[in-house]
């Protein structure tokens, strides 16, 4: 065998530099891979200004502080809808002081979205509130959001 050859089998420190690359990468793809999935909560924002979950007389969306959450919301346009096309919103204000919570805004076009986030750490009671001015009941668009501990 050759130097050349024995020098490539003992893994050569550009081998050695490639295997350890190639081990961090499928490393990272297993742990990426491996992040829980995010329970779907299925809503409806209808044309009648109010949210609805299917089997539930008065909506609430109850959830553990801190879960990944995918809210997969279907907007029904009502009677008005802004200059960007959206016909609700979707905003969650803690219930103590109706501050809202960060990254909790979303505008609601006709159609399905989703929108994937994580429940807020502090356990309590909180609400969900209509931010578009969709009809004359927009003020009557909103429910319940319960964080447990």
């Amino acid at each position: 065998m050759s130097v050349k050859e024995s020098s490539f089998l003992e893994g050569g420190p550009n081998l050695q530099l490639l295997a350890a690359m190639t081990i961090l990468t499928v490393s990272c793809s297993w742990a990426q891979n491996k992040q829980p999935t995010a329970r779907a909560i299925e809503i409806l924002a209808d044309h009648d200004s109010r949210y609805k979950i299917e089997g539930q007389k008065q909506p609430i969306v109850t959830v553990r502080a801190g879960e990944r959450i995918t809210l997969r919301i279907t907007a029904k346009k009502a009677k008005n809808l802004n200059r960007d096309g959206s016909v609700h919103g979707f905003t969650l204000l803690r219930a103590k002081d109706r501050k809202p919570v960060p990254d909790w805004d979303f505008l609601l076009k006709p159609g399905i979205q989703e929108f994937t986030a994580a429940a807020p750490s502090e356990p309590g009671e909180y609400l969900v509130v209509c931010t578009v001015i969709c009809s004359q009941d927009h003020e009557g668009m909103s429910m319940r959001f319960v964080v447990l501990p």
